[in-house]
Formats: C-alpha cells, structure tokens, sequence
C-alpha cells in the first residue's frame, strides 16, 4: 500500500484509527484481538493498522506466530512538531499583546 501523502493529522483524524491508538496503550494486540474490538472486518481494521504503522504511529512486531501491533513514536512525534510550531505562534501573539497593553498603561 503506497500513500504518499500521508500525514499525521490525516491518520489521527479517523476515529477508528484513533481507538486503535487508545487501545495499544493498555497493552498489545495481535491483528485479530484488535478487530474483534470494532464493528467491521477484520480486512478493514488490517487496513487501518497498515495505515498507522506507514504513518510511524504503530510497529508490527513478531511474538511466536503471532504479529503484534505496539506504539511507536515517530507518528507522535509529528503531531508534538506541529502543535508545537502553533504554540510557539500563539505564544509569540500574546507576548507582543502583552507589550502593547503594558506601554498603554504607562
């Protein structure tokens, strides 16, 4: 599955992808424990969990026979960029906000 314009708010952005997110932080689930958690196939979560694992939020690992989804940073790490760069915006508006207000006291 090629999507090459795949981004991290893109992923997060479907609610299912999301709850399989939520999931892995309890604990790890094979494919089939996974979907058993949805209301669809289990081709349609196999979908989704490729989805996350191109975008960097989960890694396939193999445990025995089984392929187990865990969480993985990288997808994270997308997200607290961009958050971060409109923090730092927002941040940056209230300061000079705050400049202006202070010299209209003064």
């Amino acid at each position: 599955m090629s999507l090459p314009n795949l981004d991290a708010l893109q992923v997060i952005a479907d609610p299912n992808r999301r709850q399989i997110l939520q999931l892995l932080t309890k604990e790890t689930y094979n494919i089939n424990a996974l979907a058993e958690n949805f209301d669809m196939s289990r081709p349609a979560v196999s979908k989704h969990i490729k989805i996350l694992q191109l975008a960097g939020f989960i890694s396939i690992q193999e445990i025995g026979r089984e392929r187990h989804c865990v969480l993985n940073q990288k997808g994270f790490d997308d997200v607290k960029a961009l958050i971060s760069h409109f923090d730092q915006f927002w941040e940056n508006k209230l300061s000079r906000l705050e400049i202006i207000l202070n010299k209209k006291k003064d």
